[in-house]
């Protein structure tokens, strides 16, 4: 990725002076995580997982070396269970911050510290259980567990516009999953969910049946003192 023109880019021990990117930039860092996931999924040494706490495990592991390893991305970390900004008591599944870097992006300042980009990460579909939606991904009549629930809540990146959610589907198919998600959304708002709409479904922006994974995006209005956020939606057929 490219910074603003004029921009040095310090490597040292301390905090560098600050990179410059475009709004759009978070866009570019998703596209990287979204390039990962076959690579990783596919990985002859990972261990063979199906919870969503051990896959998380395995994927922020592979995300940092990838970084590590890449040109142009390794002032980034990637952290698991990190608590939110905007509510402590709620934790994160992953989050990327700088790494030995001060980054600016549409003149906000992100070190170490602070939270580029909150990751949740669901799998589909929801393990069965007494407890548990099988709408998970994005609502639970039973908690306020649902994926993109806790965005539009607000329990999640309150203080962000941008966010991500990673799907790691484990059984049928990317269509299949979209197909009912988009069914599950009609159905919250026919029985008049407060805050939800046919606006809040996902749109497919990239599909790649040869690598079984797909980017798709939606956007969604929160509560009154909050804007919207957008979400990329990164799916893996595991």
């Amino acid at each position: 990725m490219l910074a603003d023109d004029g921009e040095s880019v310090a490597r040292a021990g301390s905090l560098g002076t600050g990179i410059h990117f475009p709004g759009e930039w978070l866009g570019a860092l998703v596209t990287f995580i979204g390039g990962v996931l076959p690579d990783w999924r596919d990985d002859p040494f990972r261990e063979a997982a199906t919870g969503e706490t051990k896959l998380t495990a395995q994927l922020c592991a592979r995300l940092n070396s990838a970084s590590r390893h890449a040109p142009g991305w390794d002032f980034l970390q990637f952290r698991r269970e990190e608590p939110d900004e905007a509510d402590g008591r709620r934790a994160i599944d992953l989050a990327v911050a700088p790494s030995g870097e001060v980054i600016w992006i549409r003149g906000r300042e992100y070190t170490e510290y602070r939270t580029l980009l909150p990751i949740e990460c669901k799998r589909l579909p929801t393990p069965s259980a007494s407890d548990r939606d099988e709408r998970e991904y994005l609502i639970s009549r039973f908690s306020s567990t649902g994926g993109v629930q806790r965005f539009k809540a607000g329990h999640h990146g309150a203080s962000h516009e941008q966010a991500a959610m990673i799907g790691y589907v484990q059984t049928h198919d990317i269509g299949h999953w979209q197909a009912e998600i988009a069914s599950w959304i009609d159905g919250i708002v026919k029985d008049a969910t407060e805050n939800w709409s046919a606006a809040d479904k996902l749109a497919m922006i990239v599909h790649d049946g040869k690598r079984r994974m797909a980017a798709l995006r939606s956007r969604h209005n929160r509560r009154a003192d909050l804007n919207p956020i957008q979400i990329d939606h990164l799916w893996i057929e595991m």
